[in-house]
């Protein structure tokens, strides 16, 4: 698989630098900046990235974490805060164990077992903006949520700081998947996807979940179930359904063909009953 890094709106130069160094460092495949505050490409993070030139050199720039996120299956977030998040926060070797339980042990050359030919599955961590993190909304891009223990007096980290914690333990976590294969998540009953104890299906990629609730929220609108000034709350709390769910990309596919199903039964002429 191949996993990507995602910095939210960095505004520090010598941040964006020390993270692609920090990439280079643990093998991360690719850095993907999202409207940054600073140039990426200037003389401080170029000074700082060192022998990370060639990672910041290739980041590629976003103007949304949608778009960002568009072809990744499974989204890591990280957060500083200690309550008040849509998704439960853990501890990041449960959360880094599920980011790799996708396919082999994180690295570009782990293909699929089915399917050698099969192009590998973009995975990605993401983290916020310097002074605020992340918001409720960019959260719920995430499939999991991943907080770092601190003391309790001063818990916030500098992002570059934080960024070689994560790395440090996936690193660590890849290190040990051939002696102790990572845990991979498994079904406690047999269904549509195989056999009792068969591992689960990825996650759909973002940008198909993300149609499917752009078609519904259209359909829910135009229904009245949903009212323009109170959408977005509601579909944060379907969106936080749906990653708990993780649903897969048939699964997505069912959905949005239902959703489109309905939108197009919604706008046939009703039969005048008078006619029966």
């Amino acid at each position: 698989m191949s996993v990507v890094l995602v910095l939210v709106e960095p505004a520090g130069p010598l941040n964006v630098g020390a993270v692609a160094r920090l990439c280079a460092n643990f093998a991360i495949d690719e850095l993907r900046l999202v409207a940054p505050r600073c140039d990426p490409q200037g003389e401080e993070a170029r000074r700082m990235a060192v022998h990370g030139g060639a990672v910041l050199a290739a980041a590629r720039c976003f103007p949304s974490l949608a778009a960002a996120l568009a072809d990744c299956t499974r989204v890591v977030a990280t957060s500083g805060r200690r309550e008040g998040e849509p998704l439960p926060l853990e501890e990041p070797e449960a959360v880094l164990g599920w980011l790799l339980a996708g396919g082999g042990n994180g690295t570009r050359e782990s293909q699929p077992a089915d399917d050698p030919a099969k192009p590998a599955a973009t995975v990605a961590i993401v983290f916020g903006r310097e002074d605020r993190g992340l918001s409720n909304g960019e959260l719920l891009q995430a499939g999991r949520l991943l907080h770092i223990g601190t003391g309790a007096a001063y818990s916030s980290l500098n992002l570059s700081h934080a960024v070689a914690v994560v790395l440090h333990t996936l690193q660590g976590l890849r290190a040990a998947a051939p002696s102790a294969p990572l845990a991979r998540e498994v079904g406690s009953i047999a269904g549509p996807g195989g056999p009792a104890g068969a591992p689960l299906a990825d996650p759909a990629r973002r940008a198909a979940l993300e149609g499917a609730l752009a078609d519904a929220e259209a359909l829910l609108l135009e229904v009245g179930f949903l009212y323009p000034h109170t959408a977005r709350a509601r579909m944060a709390k379907l969106r936080a359904l749906l990653q708990r769910a993780q649903v897969s990309e048939p699964e997505v596919a069912l959905l949005r063909g239902m959703v489109c199903q309905l939108r197009w039964a919604c706008r046939r002429p009703c039969p005048d009953r008078r006619d029966h």
